[in-house]
């Protein structure tokens, strides 16, 4: 593991288009079938990252809470399966149910996505408005394995509820640290 910085992908930027395998009904599916009218969240995540790992439950609380308002969330692995077989789409279609996903969980196998959206680690959070323009990209909040703090999502969820209310996004936003993306062809 290698701990990485995101690499905060430039505000206003609109989304890059995909399509990708959805590990949780295996079948293919894309950007505009999946985005909301209000907001969509993007996330970078996988199966085996300890920093993905310390704040799952509260993730997947936040996404349940906000799904019902609206917002739309994707998650995507983008890691080398060949080298992290933990990664595999059998093995995110086991997470996705053991943790109760009830969002998308898509593979990015060509690391095309990841590599559009500037993710640099996971988990790795982009928000975008009813337009698909980037109003936020970084952290889930400042908790990480072993510094002590609480895990309450705090720094997107303030984003989400901005968005939900029409109001100016913080433009302060901390950049994610995790995991670096295990690139094909890297060591």
């Amino acid at each position: 593991m290698v701990e990485t910085l995101s690499k905060m992908l430039p505000l206003g930027t609109v989304a890059p288009d995909f399509q990708l395998l959805d590990t949780r009904t295996g079948k293919q599916a894309s950007l505009q079938e999946l985005k909301s009218t209000v907001g969509t969240v993007i996330m970078f995540i996988c199966n085996h990252c300890p920093y993905v790992k310390h704040i799952q439950k509260k993730l997947v609380e936040v996404v349940h809470t906000y799904q019902k308002k609206g917002i739309a969330f994707i998650a995507i692995n983008s890691n080398d399966i060949k080298k992290y077989p933990a990664d595999s789409p059998q093995n995110m279609h086991k997470e996705a149910e053991t943790y109760h996903y009830t969002f998308p969980y898509l593979y990015d196998e060509t690391q095309a996505v990841a590599k559009a959206y500037q993710a640099a680690c996971t988990p790795d959070f982009y928000l975008f408005d009813a337009a698909m323009t980037c109003v936020y990209r970084g952290r889930f909040d400042d908790a990480t394995p072993g510094n002590g703090q609480p895990i309450t999502g705090k720094e997107l969820t303030q984003a989400l509820d901005a968005i939900l209310a029409n109001k100016p996004i913080n433009q302060d936003q901390k950049p994610s640290m995790g995991c670096n993306i295990k690139w094909v062809g890297c060591l």
